[in-house]
């Protein structure tokens, strides 16, 4: 494996073709360019030319950050990789934390992952007494 790593690629095949193969479903890419274009900070990892790992930040980057798409190839999981993306998504949120030290990061984890996020320091919010995290699904 030969592990490269890009920041800020805005690639919408690309993190289209890891949203399939993760088994969350490809945007239209008209809305992943959206949502790329609206990313403060990303991290690509490749093996050499192929797209292997993703994650990004969102948000206002004094207040409130999210770690959003931290994705992974199936083959590739359990290799380090995603710890690898978040050490690094990590290293631009303590940049930011310099501007802001209350400056607050949240993410959603998918049901099943949230051991991952623990290791990083990431807690239930019912566990610290703040409720359960919802969405909105607008039809």
């Amino acid at each position: 494996m030969q592990i490269n790593i890009k920041e800020n690629n805005k690639n919408v095949d690309e993190f289209n073709s890891l949203y399939d193969a993760v088994g969350w479903g490809a945007y239209d890419n008209r809305i992943s360019k959206i949502a790329l274009d609206n990313t403060f900070y990303s991290i690509s990892v490749y093996d050499k030319d192929k797209i292997i790992g993703f994650g990004r930040l969102i948000g206002d980057t004094i207040c409130f950050l999210y770690i959003q798409d931290v994705m992974v190839r199936p083959e590739y999981q359990s290799q380090k990789i995603g710890s690898m993306i978040m050490h690094k998504l990590l290293e631009k949120v303590q940049e930011l934390k310099k501007d802001n030290p209350s400056l607050r990061v949240y993410l959603g984890a998918s049901k099943g992952k949230e051991s991952f996020y623990e290791k990083f320091g990431f807690v239930k919010r019912n566990d610290i007494g703040l409720g359960d995290g919802m969405v909105l699904f607008i039809k």
